[in-house]
């Protein structure tokens, strides 16, 4: 009876062994297999990442996904620090002839330290995250430009805070002159009705319609929330704009004994706002209203800083922050039309990282990545996006190895051939909104292809031809009917290309292999070798020339699956 007891409650998993006799047993105990290894990552699957995550993929880069897995190579790049741009700007000032007058050139260096950190650096995932965070939160060289050290120092915040805390984020922009000065803040006064003076609205109403909110309720996987009637609900109103823009009274540039004093300088063009409590509003001032909000009403009588902390928090706290976030940084870095789903599982790693933590970039930034809809590869024509102009330039000279005589890379004038240029756009609101949709199949199927706002025959003719011109003539041994080569011309070293130069075939794969990890159409494959073969074998350079253009302006390089 005991015995069969004890078989019944053995096959039951009871812990009986006591009452059975002991630990003794004749049958072996279970062994738990270990779980296979995931397959390899392919060298297609990891310039499929790295164009995700960088500024573009080389075999260098690729093989370390491949070595070391997405996980560990993301971890790695978290714990990167940032390279900036500030110290470069400082430099080149000390270099100048007559500063006060050519001030603003300094911006060319600004921008040319962000090729090179773009380029060069090995905080390539956090350069990227920047760069998404710059055509998120804007501000332009175009109203800047005689602050040249404040527009470096602004880009040199977003990256270090790319992987840090929305909060502090929110804070930082907040009090950053550069963003004081562009979006009217800095400088912004408490009423006085005799004199006719009311609060600047512009910042109070950005920061939540372009920075963290937008302008509409959200669902938690980023769809808009309606009201009973089927209409969107907005998130806030002018009384509502208005408190804000009381909150955001009484700062100016940091280090003058007063408000009316404060003046710009060098050095606090890289400092944060300072407040000036005789020209902050100290009355009560509507903010947000949401389910779990702290306040609605910030009281009276408070300090410049505890009204902006308070304001700061009811912002950071509203529901619409995770899916708006979630989905404007997923449209920069994987996909221009994410799912709901997709959206809804970033959100919730925005709202609590697994730590109890909220808005934790470094892990939002993790999970976007890693998420499957960034993983597999996915035949839904509605996937991917289109390269940004930088982007397809970067990744060409990253695959290239670019190098210039004078140790700097850099365009004059990108942002006219291109469309774009670091913290360059003309407005706030980017230089393409993340709602655009073409005319056409895109707009009739509810899609987005924001990049595409910028494709205008122009643009295009421009970045075209300047593909063809780095191909034909920015190259070791340029053609005759190329300009000299100069110390600051950027060039591709294509001698891997040109030594297959009499081989139109081995020529074409490996130009798609750097470019495509070999994933090159037939039918293209087809045309390119076609074209080179056009070419005199007596031009090498001219048969590399057009098996790099015709790659490089391809759908299949412009598109990012």
């Amino acid at each position: 009876m005991v015995r069969g007891f004890c078989r019944i409650a053995a096959a039951a998993g009871l812990a009986l062994l006591a009452a059975c006799g002991g630990g003794g047993s004749s049958e072996a105990p279970p062994t738990n297999n270990p779980p296979p290894p995931p397959p390899p990552i392919t060298k297609v699957e990891a310039f499929r990442f790295l164009n995700q995550a960088t500024f573009g993929p080389t075999d260098a880069t690729a093989q370390q996904v491949i070595t070391q897995r997405y996980e560990a190579w993301i971890d790695g790049q978290l714990a990167q620090p940032a390279s900036l741009q500030l110290d470069e700007v400082q430099a080149a000032f000390a270099l100048l002839s007559r500063p006060v007058m050519n001030v603003g050139q300094l911006h060319q260096d600004r921008v040319a330290a962000w090729f090179s950190n773009s380029v060069r650096g090995p905080d390539q995932l956090r350069q990227r995250v920047a760069f998404a965070l710059s055509e998120t939160m804007v501000v332009s060289e175009v109203a800047l430009n005689q602050y040249p050290w404040a527009v470096a120092d602004y880009y040199d915040m977003l990256a270090r805070n790319a992987f840090g805390d929305f909060r502090k984020l929110l804070e930082d922009v907040t009090l950053h002159p550069a963003m004081g000065v562009y979006l009217s803040m800095l400088g912004n006064q408490k009423p006085n009705l005799a004199l006719n003076i009311r609060p600047d609205e512009n910042y109070a109403r950005e920061l939540m319609q372009l920075f963290s909110i937008g302008l509409v309720e959200l669902n938690p996987d980023g769809t808009t929330r309606l009201d009973t009637q089927g209409q969107p609900i907005p998130t806030f109103d002018q009384a509502v704009i208005e408190g804000f823009a009381h909150v955001y009274t009484g700062w100016s540039w940091a280090g003058a004994v007063n408000f009316g004093q404060a003046r710009a300088t060098i050095a606090n063009q890289v400092q944060p706002m300072q407040a000036y409590p005789e020209q902050h509003d100290t009355g009560s001032k509507r903010v947000l209203s949401y389910p779990g909000a702290a306040l609605t009403i910030i009281p009276g009588g408070q300090t410049p800083q505890k009204d902006l902390a308070d304001a700061l928090d009811n912002i950071f706290n509203h529901p619409n922050v995770g899916p708006f976030i979630a989905r404007r940084l997923i449209l920069r870095l994987v996909t221009s039309n994410p799912s709901p789903e997709y959206v809804s599982r970033i959100a919730r790693v925005f709202n609590n990282d697994g730590n109890g933590r909220r808005g934790n970039l470094g892990a939002v930034v993790r999970a976007i990545l890693l998420d499957a809809e960034a993983r597999n590869a996915s035949t839904n024509a509605t996937h991917g996006k289109t390269k940004e102009p930088l982007i397809r330039l970067t990744q060409l000279w990253r695959a290239y190895d670019a190098s210039s005589g004078s140790g700097v890379l850099t365009i004059p004038g990108a942002s006219f051939i291109f469309g774009q240029g670091p913290l360059q756009a003309q407005s706030v609101f980017n230089f393409f909104s993340p709602f655009y949709a073409p005319p056409g199949e895109i707009a009739a199927g509810g899609l987005v292809a924001p990049e595409l706002q910028i494709a205008t025959e122009y643009l295009n003719t421009q970045v075209t031809n300047y593909f063809f011109a780095t191909a034909v003539c920015y190259v070791p041994q340029p053609l005759s009917f190329c300009p000299v080569v100069r110390p600051e011309t950027v060039i591709i070293d294509t001698a891997a290309e040109l030594a297959l130069a009499g081989n139109p075939p081995a020529l074409v794969d490996k130009v798609a292999d750097r470019l495509l990890a070999g994933q090159i159409p037939a039918s293209l494959r087809t045309a390119a070798i076609a074209q080179v073969e056009r070419a005199p074998v007596s031009l090498p350079t001219l048969r590399v020339a057009e098996a790099i253009f015709l790659i490089s302006t391809s759908p299949d390089y412009v598109v990012q699956p």
